[in-house]
């Protein structure tokens, strides 16, 4: 009996497989623990429609973290830090920090945990910083910091 999986199941497959069981396997397991579904033409093309809405989906949204890496590639940021006579500031800029400005610069909602930034800023100058958007699409930000 062919199969659509509902939930992983150890051994067979994950979301959405189809496969072929033993009958008795299907009747007596994964039907009643609502495990599968009987895969008959309308499962088939039901299971098709979400496969291709999902496709769609992620690349509108791969789409739309490209158009958005562009436009963080062209803003440079700009922080005010009081600084001793090395260079060396009294404070430094997180990851925190720049996501708030990047947040405010590029009209759109930049998690912190999308930035990546080993170790706060602490010195004046230019400094560039990786943020990853998804896990393919990258962006560099610019980000000056100033003495105050």
């Amino acid at each position: 009996m062919r199969v659509i999986l509902k939930t992983e199941v150890k051994g067979l497959g994950r979301v959405g497989d189809v496969k072929d069981v033993a009958d008795g396997y299907a009747r007596n397991y994964l039907l009643p623990k609502g495990l599968a579904i009987e895969a008959t033409g309308a499962e088939l093309r039901q299971l098709a429609q979400e496969r291709d809405a999902e496709k769609a989906k992620k690349d509108r949204t791969h789409g739309d973290a490209e158009a958005l890496a562009k436009r963080i590639a062209e803003i440079t940021l700009v922080f005010k830090l009081k600084a001793g006579d090395q260079g060396k500031t009294f404070g430094s800029v997180t990851a925190k920090e720049v996501a708030e400005a990047l947040t405010n610069e590029a009209k759109t909602e930049i998690d912190r945990t999308k930035v990546v930034l080993h170790e706060p800023l602490k010195s004046l100058g230019v400094h560039t910083v990786e943020i990853r958007l998804l896990p393919d699409v990258r962006a560099n930000v610019t980000v000056a910091i100033e003495p105050a």
